[in-house]
């Protein structure tokens, strides 16, 4: 994406930006009284129940959560979790019914009462940043939830093209398990009564304009004011509560962002430093390089040499530890992410 590309929703310039991708996983039908355990995923993941009855279980957390037909839940954190049909039955491993799934499907216990569908979530470390880390480990959505009706709609559509088995239909529906995310997260701001970080920035009356208007025009000249001229506050009040919901002031954020774009045009392309410095907003190479040097660790021609060293090998970008504060820290790395097990 080049910055003349950048559209007007925030969510979906870091969704294609940072490469966020899914996967749909092996389904799960079991029956009778049993427990798997998974590991801690790589990534965000999802399972929603289909057919009967189960209750979740998450290392770390208190309760188990009773799910019912139609429910689904988001792991935000790499933390272990159990799906069981009694608290008492003992709990077994789940990745060798996965490894022996049958048409895509793993069979657990005796019978097929339940019937779960399941995926995961590739998104590298700035994406997890942005999106889940001001997120609870778990976000359960009931099927009777007034407001989970597009989530349902999700649902219904992947378990359709899971089912069909037409052309594409895998390809269709690892596109609607990402539309499925960005539904939770919707949801979840909904209900939300305090929420803050980047996502709740999204959703926030002043904050959310002075990030589209950022997101459009990220090489303009900013200062704080015309921000807040954009978001149709004054500067003290753009300034505080952007801070305040984001976690960094306005100008920081817009350092961040310039940076991921810069990065992004480095790995995909061989335009020159000083095109990239001009197109995010600076006003000559030197100033970009030191930036960009601060944010990441490594120098636009230092990065643009470890990207190519990395691309035979594994072809995603290295790892690039970040040594800046804010928005600029880090830069994505795609998740591994299991085929064989459920989220």
């Amino acid at each position: 994406m080049s910055v003349q590309e950048a559209g007007l929703d925030p969510l979906e310039d870091v969704l294609a930006l940072l490469g966020a991708t899914s996967h749909l996983s092996a389904g799960l039908t079991a029956g009778g009284r049993w427990a798997v355990a998974f590991d801690a995923p790589a990534g965000a993941k999802f399972n929603a129940v289909r057919r009967g009855r189960c209750s979740l279980r998450v290392e770390g957390a208190a309760e188990s959560i009773s799910l019912g037909e139609g429910d689904c839940f988001l792991l935000t954190r790499p933390v272990a979790y159990t799906l069981f049909s009694d608290p008492d039955v003992p709990v077994e491993p789940a990745y060798p019914y996965f490894a022996a799934a049958d048409g895509g499907v793993a069979h657990v216990g005796d019978g097929d009462d339940v019937f779960l569908i399941g995926g995961a979530f590739s998104l590298g470390e700035r994406a997890r940043s942005l999106l889940l880390d001001s997120l609870p480990p778990v976000i359960h959505v009931p099927a009777d939830t007034p407001e989970a009706g597009t989530v349902q709609w999700a649902l219904r559509e992947i378990d359709a093209e899971l089912r069909q088995t037409r052309l594409g239909s895998r390809v269709v529906a690892e596109h609607l398990a990402l539309v499925l995310l960005i539904r939770v997260l919707r949801l979840h701001l909904a209900r939300d009564p305090q929420p803050s970080g980047w996502l709740a920035g999204l959703a926030d009356p002043v904050v959310a304009p002075a990030l589209r208007a950022l997101h459009a025009r990220p090489a303009q000249p900013w200062t704080v004011g015309a921000i807040a001229q954009a978001a149709a506050v004054s500067r003290s009040t753009l300034a505080a509560r952007f801070k305040k919901v984001v976690g960094v002031g306005p100008l920081e954020y817009l350092t961040g962002w310039r940076i991921e774009l810069a990065a992004d045009r480095i790995r995909r392309g061989s335009d020159t430093v000083a095109g990239i410095a001009k197109d995010v907003g600076y006003g000559s190479e030197s100033a970009f390089s030191v930036a960009f040097k601060r944010a990441t660790g490594l120098s636009p021609r230092a990065y643009r040499s470890a990207v190519g060293r990395e691309a035979p090998r594994g072809g995603h970008d290295p790892s690039v530890a970040g040594r800046g504060g804010g928005a600029g820290n880090g830069l994505p790395s795609p998740a591994a992410v299991d085929p064989v097990r459920i989220g």
